[in-house]
């Protein structure tokens, strides 16, 4: 009787330097981007990871991340650089991993505004546009109608659905599409 084989994918070595995220140049890592859009890949054939990205294949096992004296960074390390970069990662982190868990693809959504721009399920980036704009809020957080106001026609204005995506302190999410309707 035969063994079933298991092949145990090698970890991709990423280095974390001045908020820049960049994998080796391997190929595992042009994979990771062609079969499941994980960042962006550079002219020399790295991939550039978003925090949020990085620390998300850090806990599957997909990567170790390197500092810039090649010294092994713990996931609690990355989460504190994480926060000290972008006050509100934790709760950033909770909607992108959510997302992805789910079987979206989730990427940064700067240049639209927001914070994230999520496709459809089996719409990969550049084969067609996202379907929301995404923003993260905590539940105990506020929000005016003038922000409200202009969160909505961030999404408008790019064609792409409003979506709060609203995070307990268990970082359980929640979340609410917005809607023009016509009366």
């Amino acid at each position: 009787m035969s063994q079933p084989t298991t092949t145990k994918r090698k970890k991709i070595k990423t280095m974390f330097s001045q908020h820049k995220i960049l994998t080796e140049n391997s190929n595992e890592s042009r994979e990771l981007y062609e079969q499941n859009r994980f960042g962006t890949l550079t002219e020399e054939g790295q991939i550039q990871l978003s925090l949020h990205e990085a620390l998300y294949l850090m806990e599957k096992g997909r990567l170790d991340m390197l500092d810039g004296k090649k010294k092994k960074l713990a996931i609690g390390d990355v989460i504190k650089k994480s926060k000290k970069s972008e006050p509100n990662f934790l709760i950033r982190y909770a909607v992108f991993k959510d997302m992805r868990n789910r079987g979206y693809i989730i990427k940064t959504a700067l240049k639209f505004g927001a914070d994230f721009r999520v496709y459809d399920r089996g719409v990969k980036p550049g084969e067609d546009h996202a379907r929301w704009v995404v923003y993260p809020v905590h539940e105990g957080s506020t929000l005016t109608w003038y922000e409200f106001a202009a969160k909505n026609r961030v999404a408008h204005s790019t064609k792409k659905r409003l979506m709060l995506a609203v995070v307990d302190d268990e970082s359980d999410v929640t979340y609410w599409e917005v809607k023009w309707i016509r009366p």
